[in-house]
C-alpha cells in the first residue's frame, strides 16, 4: 500500500466480480500503483461523483446500454432513459448499469472501461 499512509490518489469504482474491474485492479497493483476500490454493490454510486463523471464524459458514455442489466430492464424503463437526469436516476436505483470500471486519478481525469496502453498513458 501507499507508504505515506495517505489516501491512494487513484480511485476505482465498480464491482468486484466484473472481469473489467478486476483486469484494471490487476493492473494497477502490477505497476506499483495503490489504488481505493468503492464497490457500487456495496456502497453504491455517490451522487457527487456521479454529477462529476456526467459533467465530464456525459451520461451516454457511463450508461452501459450492452450490458446483461440493460438487457434485463423493461423496455418502457429503457425507452424513459433520455438524458442525464433519467439515466442518473437509473444509475442511482440500478448501479449495475454503469459501465465499469469508473476510474478517478491523480490530476481528476475520469475514464470508463480498461485497456492497458490507455491506462500507461494516463500515468506521470
Amino acid at each position: 500500500m501507499n507508504p505515506t499512509n495517505a489516501s491512494p490518489a487513484i480511485t476505482v469504482f465498480g464491482i468486484p466480480n466484473c472481469d473489467s474491474v478486476k483486469k484494471a485492479r490487476l493492473w494497477l497493483q502490477n505497476q506499483g500503483l495503490a489504488h481505493a476500490f468503492h464497490d457500487f454493490k456495496k456502497d453504491g454510486v455517490p451522487p457527487e461523483a456521479l454529477a462529476r463523471w456526467m459533467q465530464a464524459l456525459g451520461w451516454e458514455v457511463l450508461l452501459n446500454r450492452k450490458g446483461t442489466t440493460w438487457r434485463k430492464l423493461d423496455p418502457a424503463l429503457q425507452g424513459s432513459v433520455a438524458d442525464a437526469a433519467s439515466a442518473a436516476a437509473l444509475i442511482q436505483a440500478q448501479a449495475s448499469v454503469i459501465k465499469r470500471p469508473v476510474v478517478q486519478w491523480p490530476d481528476g481525469r475520469i475514464t470508463v472501461g480498461f485497456a492497458p496502453q490507455h491506462f500507461a498513458d494516463l500515468l506521470p
